[in-house]
């Protein structure tokens, strides 16, 4: 194998991804690569297609298997790597002996390239499994200028506490740390094309609020059907491919999962998101170290996302769900999955679903920040995002409002962010500009802001020029968020 991998054509994207991987091969000592990221997202594809899926050793973890059992599998991988009878071992240490013999049988001077992937898998309740690894590492791999190790995971509260931030022998030990984006727009769209699907912009944009930029789910859909038809038949028909996604995605990646759904269940009832003691209020928990686990797991995994009030304490931070595919199934499966096979079809104009795309856009606007920011030309601009609201003052006549995305930047200019999912260009009413301009002259009343403040509107098709627009400072429209 040569000492350089060229990116597969297979590969959607993932270009910062495969230039650290193209740097890492290149490197003249031992390599202790980290791929995590949340379950579906295309790790195991990357790693596989990078290397051509030509491994000196790979094993795969198995879900809620015991000891024994993966240590049979890893018997089983090392015999068919060496031709040679292998007896079980006895636990995991013997494990790790056996695949160093194994590699230092291998050509000194080859790389050699081992992958274990879902490894917290691998790490069974009393198994030794991390400890044995880290003796492994600590005590030869690493002195090994040949080798390569890819450790890669879905559940990744383990990837980060056990290995990326390990305080023990695994201290700062990997050499690269990739955490795997979903995809974006851009990359959702290229991915398609690659099907032979050709889909709207705007159907694109709403798919992804449905799955948000997970391959694994893009790639179920069926290029002979419409994108109606695709979310129908993956969705709502009994025993479709995503009807049970849910119950396995959560039980995979987290212990004592159902502490984790009802956090989220919490979160998906509530648009505007919560904060921590919000969430304690709602789920009736105590306000210890197992929530903060929770809520820090779930934010590393991307399900959650955190976002900071304007000019507040981070401690005051909002939580909101951020993984798309968790939203829809509280919004549309779980109470009324097999009831009607054809929903999304038979739902084109239905008000009830024409509201969820509008508060689901604003969770794919702060996906693709960076686009926004490049249309707005403050691409190199250092800024910073947060969110603002007010309950208002009756007495004072300050009016209760909410600004989303508010992009404050370092050229002393404020974009406060609204964002309107529509079928077509936005009209601005004499109603919606009375609440534009109360917005922006509440906000600077009460943080006193001397900065610049810009209406910045993010629309699917752009705001319908009349005696109401020219309030609007500047415009983001959805092609702007397919730019790349």
């Amino acid at each position: 194998m040569g000492q350089k991998h060229m990116k597969s054509t297979k590969i959607i994207g993932r270009i910062e991804e495969i230039r650290r991987l193209n740097n890492c091969m290149q490197e003249s000592q031992a390599q202790l690569i980290i791929v995590y990221g949340r379950r579906r997202v295309g790790k195991t594809f990357l790693v596989n297609q990078f290397f051509e899926n030509r491994f000196s050793f790979k094993i795969t973890g198995a879900y809620g298997q015991t000891r024994r059992n993966q240590l049979r599998n890893f018997a089983s991988e090392l015999k068919q790597k060496t031709g040679k009878t292998q007896r079980i071992p006895a636990d995991w240490g013997e494990a790790f002996e056996f695949l160093r013999d194994y590699l230092e049988s291998l050509p000194p001077d080859e790389k050699r390239i081992v992958f274990f992937d879902e490894m917290p898998w691998l790490d069974t309740q009393r198994s030794g499994f991390l400890a044995a690894f880290e003796y492994f590492w600590n005590g030869w791999g690493s002195a090994q200028e040949h080798l390569v190790f890819i450790v890669c995971g879905s559940a990744t509260s383990w990837m980060v506490d056990k290995l990326a931030n390990n305080k023990g022998g695994l201290f700062n030990r990997h050499t690269c740390r990739l955490y795997l984006e979903p995809f974006r727009l851009n990359e959702v769209e290229a991915f398609l094309e690659a099907k032979g699907i050709s889909w709207s912009r705007y159907e694109i944009a709403e798919g992804y609020m449905i799955m948000g930029g997970i391959p694994y789910y893009w790639n179920l859909m069926d290029s002979s059907m419409s994108y109606s038809q695709n979310i129908d038949n993956l969705f709502f028909r009994k025993n479709g491919a995503l009807w049970d996604e849910f119950d396995h995605l959560y039980n995979t990646l987290f212990t004592n999962s159902d502490q984790y759904i009802k956090v989220v269940e919490a979160l998906s009832e509530k648009k505007r998101g919560l904060t921590r003691n919000e969430i304690i209020e709602r789920i009736k928990s105590p306000a210890n170290g197992v929530l903060t686990a929770i809520l820090n797991n779930l934010v590393y995994s991307g399900f959650v996302r955190v976002s900071g009030f304007y000019h507040q304490k981070k401690k005051d931070a909002l939580y909101q769900l951020a993984d798309f595919y968790t939203a829809f199934y509280f919004r549309y499966l779980k109470d009324h999955y097999g009831k009607d096979e054809h929903f999304w079809s038979n739902s084109v104009d239905n008000p009830a679903r024409r509201a969820w795309a509008g508060l689901t856009f604003e969770q794919l606007c702060k996906d693709h920040i960076p686009q926004i920011k490049q249309k707005l030309g403050i691409s190199g601009v250092l800024s910073e995002e947060s969110i603002w609201y007010t309950g208002g003052n009756e007495e004072e006549g300050i009016p209760g409002t909410q600004i989303d995305l508010i992009i404050e930047r370092r050229d002393r200019v404020i974009n406060l962010c609204e964002m309107k999912f529509s079928i077509n260009e936005f009209i601005i009413d004499k109603e919606y500009d009375m609440i534009l301009r109360n917005k922006l002259e509440t906000f600077r009343r009460l943080n006193h802001c001397k900065n610049s403040l810009q209406i910045t509107m993010i629309t699917t098709y752009g705001v319908k020029s009349n005696k109401y627009s020219g309030f609007v400072g500047s415009q983001v429209v959805l092609d702007d968020l397919f730019h790349p």
